[in-house]
């Protein structure tokens, strides 16, 4: 008879095989009852509903811990509902926009029209569901596939989204709104179906975005086949933002979207910057004297268990690798070494910076330097692989309880150019700082190391504006990383601009 850890080590091989198969909503048939049982009971599968689950792993399965749940959402959803339709389903015409865009944060509610539908509301894990309503769907010309997600084509899903849309998701309807390249995409369907309003809605939004041509051009179509055509301009953050004709990446409209909506926020929420100091050796001295406790505290947040006499030994020499296998081994070790070097290439960009050479730049120039000192040391003791310094992630990756999908890896490409043009083009330091720390997580360019990345580049901006090197502390975490979802979720910046803002404040003072 098998023992326990036989029939464990059983069952796993054929989870494997499932998820070698591309599964990740498994169903009560897929498995035995024991093999269900001891998986679930083992804390690698989950139970989401009734007869399904997704995979998961032992140690994330804490009280709250919701990363297994938010990276399978997708997945699970497009599963389950191929499931109970078939392919007669799709998902709202609002959430269809939003995919378009890019925007893949796992929503509170999904909501999936689909004409046999029951209206009932389906309860997921860590408070979402799945509210399906009983709703002819579009034709099949104007539906397709995205991920196995059945999401409504984009001139069909602008078309049939409510002005909620424009005032909810500013950001991403711009986005949306930039992807389409004539107005002969949209035309046929608002005149066939006699939408006067949305054409009105429609026409003032692709004004709103700099596209008059094609904001012109459904007008006078509109008006030519006998409607009465109002323009309304459906964005009620009365900002006028041009978008590139020729950028065809949604994630590099959305990053323009956020700077030009959010800078004013940030501004008038931040101290004043007081200016490049005069004193750039003295500058340069408090930022070496702030190192142990701005180590201590940035890779306390990662969740490595660092003394600051364990930072000290690295900074003074006293790290041996070569004698003391604790040292080359040691996982903490190597990320203290790691951060060490890190901090010692950031603190050369940060001489360049205050040299009044370009903030942006310097960080473009730079930041692959940063990132190759904060792991090198885990690649030479063989922690890692060589070619985990080869540069940005090539797949997919999500932020531990976290709602906010990162872009996907043929984005970043796109994205992170996008990013330091913004910096360099950007006036203010303040705006540099906020939003280069945010948008570089938003966006998150390596497989590990973006949170103490995005550190760096916040302090490398802020010294553009003469302000101090500031720590965010590791006892104010859970206020930080609820601040980078709020901007990341709900693309609101204040929190996150507010909280950064205090610190910088409090590190103007001097030490407590």
């Amino acid at each position: 008879m098998a023992t326990p850890q036989e029939q464990l080590a059983e069952a796993l091989e054929t989870l494997q095989a499932l998820q070698k198969a591309g599964m990740i909503a498994i169903r009560s048939r897929d498995l035995t009852r024991t093999q269900r049982e001891r998986l679930v009971r083992g804390g690698f599968l989950q139970p989401v509903i009734k007869g399904w689950y997704v995979p998961a792993r032992p140690d994330e399965l804490t009280d709250g811990e919701t990363t297994a749940w938010y990276a399978s959402f997708w997945e699970f959803c497009a599963a389950y509902l191929e499931f109970r339709f078939g392919e007669q389903w799709c998902l709202s015409p609002e959430q269809s926009v939003l995919l378009h865009a890019g925007n893949q944060t796992v929503p509170t509610q999904l909501l999936v029209r689909a004409p046999k539908a029951s209206n009932n509301v389906t309860g997921l894990m860590h408070g979402t569901s799945i509210l399906e309503v009983e709703s002819e769907i579009p034709p099949a010309k104007d539906l397709e596939l995205a991920e196995g997600l059945r999401i409504m084509r984009l001139p069909q899903a602008l078309i049939s989204s409510g002005p909620r849309l424009f005032t909810g998701y500013p950001a991403d309807a711009r986005a949306a709104l930039a992807l389409i390249r004539d107005a002969s995409e949209v035309l046929p369907i608002l005149l066939d179906g006699g939408h006067s309003t949305v054409a009105g809605r429609l026409a003032g939004a692709f004004r709103n975005i700099g596209r008059t041509r094609i904001a012109d051009d459904i007008l006078k179509a509109m008006r030519a086949a006998g409607y009465t055509v109002p323009q309304t301009n459906p964005f009620e953050d009365n900002l006028t933002i041009t978008l590139g004709s020729r950028e065809r990446s949604p994630f590099v409209n959305r990053i323009g979207t956020y700077w030009e909506t959010m800078r004013a926020q940030i501004i008038d929420t931040f101290p004043a910057p007081p200016g490049i100091p005069n004193d750039k050796a003295a500058y340069l001295k408090q930022v070496d004297e702030i190192y142990v406790r701005d180590a201590y505290h940035s890779l306390s947040i990662e969740g490595y268990r660092v003394t600051p006499e364990l930072i000290e030994r690295v900074r003074s020499g006293d790290w041996n690798p070569d004698q003391l296998k604790a040292d080359r081994e040691h996982r903490d070790a190597m990320a203290a070494r790691g951060y060490w070097l890190a901090f010692s290439a950031v603190k050369k960009s940060v001489a360049r910076i205050l040299d009044n050479e370009s903030p942006g730049m310097v960080a473009d120039q730079d930041h692959g330097d940063w990132y190759r000192g904060l792991f090198g040391p885990s690649v030479e003791a063989g922690l890692l692989k060589a070619s985990d310094l080869a540069g940005y992630r090539n797949d997919q990756v999500y932020i531990r309880n976290s709602m906010h999908v990162p872009v996907k890896k043929d984005a970043i490409l796109d994205c992170m150019p996008a990013l330091f043009a913004h910096l360099q083009e950007e006036e203010h330091a303040a705006v540099r700082s906020v939003l280069g720390h945010w948008i570089f997580v938003y966006i998150h360019p390596y497989r590990d190391g973006n949170g103490r990345m995005g550190r760096f580049l916040m302090n490398a901006m802020l010294a553009s504006g003469g302000y101090p090197w500031t720590v965010v502390p590791v006892e104010r975490r859970t206020e930080y990383m609820a601040a980078l979802e709020s901007a990341s979720v709900k693309n609101d910046i204040k929190a996150f601009a507010a909280f950064l803002g205090d610190l910088v404040q409090a590190a103007s003072q001097g030490p407590a």
